[in-house]
């Protein structure tokens, strides 16, 4: 015997309270709504500039430079306060511009899913406000609208709901409020009930609000979304642990150098200020900064191809995704219904739009004429709202030519049955010249029971009981490969009859049967082979039929040799055999929010880098849980796309594809910056020892140790960028989840580039000091040659395969970056006013001729190395 769920006893509870015609009571309802709260789920926090650059600028590494500036202004000169000042606001501002973009760009996306809602207070109809629903409000349901609450049916007439952004089931659900629902009965089951965030497809009723706000099954929903805490990605947790070990080395060097040389006799002022200028430029205060920089750049590309990214940290990880979960309906599907198959006399046939036989016609022309299908005109066209399988009805028939202008002109409807759950079918009396007929569509099994003939393209004849099962045989075939199948039938009426529902309603003649499917989108197989190519496994997981979930596998090449598997059979898993589980299955059926969010977890525990896909609010958790969590923008709930990472606006999943590429570009790229930036930072504090020892002036002025900081490190890092991915890239598997950032390979490259920069300033500056004497020109001719060495360790460094493979000219902004770079120097030597301002004089050509040999000649065996490696 079934029991009233905890909703129903609710429900039967507030119904008492509410008067079932009038509704409540202004007073009643604002009283409610003061002790309840407003029906929301989240409160919206303001986005301005302001606030992102007052909490930027409480970061503790731009403190510090604030402080650095301050002593500069104390003891140095005016010009080289202004450029530190000058270098800490663009540092401020690249991260504060970019988080700023990101953040308003999500809220632009943002709808208000159901800012109205109409309702019965006082006895008379209002439209409220959706956040002023309280609990025992007696709302009314239409086609077409979003329900704003959770509620109990007391009445309906053919209701069907669309609750695909909760449960995920491509299909409508049929609602009765006599229904008798178990207490353990999932969500998709309860069919007396309809819940906030589902829109009305059918029909109408009347409920008796039982729950808003958080406590609401999308509120539900909501609180796992929060409760997940958002993972830090490896890179995050690796460059944090490396800053904080660079800064010790940083302070430490920046303290010693300048403590031997005030020992050394050298002018304190001048030596404090050299240790500030070495923390300056030491400290790695920049590091989140070309993070930031490089993934942000290369975010704003991604957005040009429809991908949103709103946290910076999905641009690292779509690059190491080696798992895609993702949801199926309006996402590997069209999420709209389609007829795929025919059901007739002369046997099964595919349905493509193309001219029919006359009782395939028939049959359209019902589907056209018994239907509730209403026209609403949107952004300055015609669209369809209704029940998605009437809206394939009329979409087919006009793709056949049997247009519905024309079929609705030729007939004129004197009746009209409307659907209910015990006769599971609707009818609709019509009249056509001389001619008045019933046709009638519903359950095939109705239907079926419902006829006594079967028609034919000469003419109906007798329906034969071993017939009956043959084409019953058919629809449960049909039904298997996941289509939902309407039946449709007709009979002649003497003229002027108007008959009884039920006389109506039988002895008719059986005209066939529709198949109807949510279709893939036409990229998406293409997308999934994309990526098991790259060694992306692809993964689908929905609230939907078992079979439904099959069909679409098939359809997209998705291998599931082992079965689906449902979600009755994920309740009976442990943690352990659910591991097991989803190392081997690759399709979910019958999920549940919590099944989702389950399986992301096994996979993540199993070691992968799990990206989840979903556009309803069943995904959020999910979305929030995955190392990456990808909305879709166009027709993603606002939970999920609060949830995401990165949003796809064309919601396509081929984008996905183009996104990893991406992301392992992006990794690719953001490598190697942070590889050169390391490897300068390396190369200038290495340079200052040997002066120390050797008891000679330092090779750079503190000025040019914050102008080395401007156009060698931050700028530099963010030509990486551009750098074109290489070859194979998508062909190559994923980068291991559990490989250090910071690996072997990576720190010995680091290793070579700084000391071959080391190497050729510093031979620069002893020939220069010891041969031509003077430390203003040997400090010059040190200065040029770490320029132009700077310049050449970028290009060695900007890709793994030889630079005369790639082209010297195919990044553009590292070559802008190059001509700029070297174009300063030339003026800052060579200009007067320049020089006075850098602490720089002019040199000779045979100065300029060692400074460019030495930073060339002890750069180059990078590039040779690679030549011998291509090679071998």
């Amino acid at each position: 015997m079934a029991v009233a769920s905890d909703d129903e006893r609710r429900a039967i509870e507030k119904l008492e309270a509410t008067n079932a015609g009038a509704g409540l009571s202004s007073g009643e309802a604002a009283a409610r709504l003061a002790a309840l709260g407003p029906n929301r789920l989240v409160e919206e926090r303001r986005i301005t500039f302001l606030a992102i650059l007052w909490e930027e600028v409480r970061e503790p590494m731009i403190l510090l430079l604030f402080v650095v500036a301050i002593f500069y202004s104390i003891w140095g000169q005016l010009q080289d306060t202004i450029t530190i000042v000058v270098v800490i606001a663009l540092l401020i501002l690249a991260e504060v511009l970019n988080e700023f973009r990101a953040k308003r760009a999500i809220a632009a996306l943002r709808k208000l899913s159901s800012p109205e809602a109409p309702v019965i207070r006082d006895g008379e109809f209002r439209q409220i406000p959706t956040a002023d629903l309280v609990p025992g409000d007696l709302l009314l349901l239409r086609v077409g609208e979003r329900i704003g609450a959770d509620a109990r049916l007391i009445d309906s007439a053919g209701l069907e709901v669309d609750e695909s952004t909760l449960t995920g089931e491509s299909f409508p659900v049929r609602k009765d409020e006599r229904a008798k629902v178990p207490e353990d009965a999932p969500l998709g089951d309860r069919v007396a009930s309809v819940f906030a965030g589902t829109v009305v497809t059918r029909g109408k009723g009347r409920a008796v609000v039982t729950a808003t706000g958080m406590d609401t099954e999308l509120g539900h929903i909501a609180g796992l979304t929060r409760a997940v805490k958002e993972p830090k990605t490896r890179l995050q947790l690796a460059m944090k642990q490396l800053a904080g070990w660079l800064v010790w080395v940083a302070v430490g060097f920046s303290v010693v150098i300048p403590a031997i040389g005030i020992a050394q006799g050298k002018p304190t002022k001048t030596m404090i200020l050299t240790g500030l200028g070495l923390a300056f430029a030491t400290i790695p205060e920049e590091l989140p900064i070309v993070i930031t920089m490089v993934l942000g750049l290369g975010s704003l590309q991604l957005s040009r191809h429809n991908a949103l990214v709103k946290r910076l940290r999905a641009a690292e990880t779509l690059g190491g995704v080696t798992v895609i979960a993702t949801d199926k309906t309006g996402t590997l599907t069209e999420n709209r219904m389609t007829i795929k198959h025919l059901l007739t006399a002369s046997g099964s046939q595919d349905f493509a739009g193309k001219p029919v036989t006359p009782v395939a016609r028939k049959m359209l022309e019902i589907g056209v004429l018994v239907n509730d299908v209403e026209a609403t005109d949107e952004g300055g066209g015609q669209s369809l709202v209704g029940d998605p399988m009437e809206v394939a009805l009329i979409e087919g028939a006009e793709g056949a030519g049997v247009t519905a202008a024309g079929i609705r002109s030729r007939f004129k409807i004197t009746d009209d049955f409307e659907f209910d759950t015990r006769r599971k079918v609707m009818s609709v009396v019509v009249d056509s010249d001389s001619r008045r007929q019933v046709m009638l569509k519903g359950a095939p099994e109705s239907v079926i029971d419902r006829s006594v003939e079967i028609l034919e393209d000469d003419g109906p004849r007798r329906l034969e009981p071993a017939e009956r099962e043959t084409i019953m045989s058919d629809i449960d075939a049909m039904a298997a490969e996941g289509l939902r199948v309407v039946a449709f039938a007709s009979k002649d009426l003497a003229p002027g009859l108007h008959p009884y529902r039920d006389e109506a309603e039988t002895g008719l003649t059986f005209v066939g049967a529709a198949g109807f499917f949510d279709p893939p989108r036409s990229d998406v197989p293409e997308a999934v082979r994309a990526c098991n190519t790259a060694g992306i496994r692809v993964m689908m997981i929905t609230g939907d039929h078992a079979s439904t979930a099959a069909a679409v596998a098939r359809e997209i090449g998705l291998a599931f040799d082992d079965g689906v598997v449902t979600g009755a059979e994920l309740d009976a898993m442990d943690d352990e055999t659910l591991r097991e589980t989803v190392d081997t299955r690759s399709v979910f059926a019958r999920a549940t929010p919590e099944h989702k969010l389950r399986i992301v977890r096994a996979l993540r525990e199993n070691g992968m880098t799990v990206a989840v896909t979903g556009d309803g609010v069943n995904d959020a958790p999910a979305l929030r849980e995955a190392d990456i969590g990808v909305a879709m923008g166009a027709t993603g709930t606002d939970v999920a796309r609060e949830a995401a990472d990165m949003i796809l606006t064309d919601d396509n999943f081929s984008t996905i594809a183009y996104a990893v590429g991406q992301g392992r570009k992006l990794f690719d790229n953001l490598s190697k910056g942070v590889r050169f930036y390391l490897a300068v930072k390396v190369a200038l504090v290495l340079i200052f020892i040997v002066p120390t020892i050797l008891s000679l002036p330092f090779p750079f002025a503190p000025i040019q140790i914050v102008i080395l900081e401007l156009f060698m490190d931050l700028a530099a890092s963010a030509s990486f960028v551009a750098e074109p991915a290489e070859k194979r890239i998508m062909s190559r598997p994923p980068r291991d989840p559990a490989a250090r950032f910071m690996d072997k390979p990576m720190l010995e490259t680091i290793a070579a580039g700084a000391i071959s920069l080391f190497a050729a300033v510093t031979t620069v500056y002893l020939l220069a000091y010891y041969i031509v004497g003077g430390p203003k020109t040997a400090g010059s001719a040190a200065f040029a040659t770490w320029m132009i060495g700077t310049v050449a360790l970028a290009y060695n460094t900007r890709s793994r395969e030889p630079l005369a493979s790639i082209g010297f000219l195919t990044n553009k902004v590292m070559v802008a970056w190059s001509v700029a770079s070297i174009g300063f120097l030339v003026l800052a030597i060579n200009t007067p006013g320049l020089q006075d301002a850098f602490k720089l004089t002019a040199i000779s050509g045979a100065l300029w001729g060692l400074a460019i040999g030495a930073a060339l000649l002890f750069t180059s065996w990078l590039e040779l190395l690679k030549l011998v490696t291509a090679r071998s």
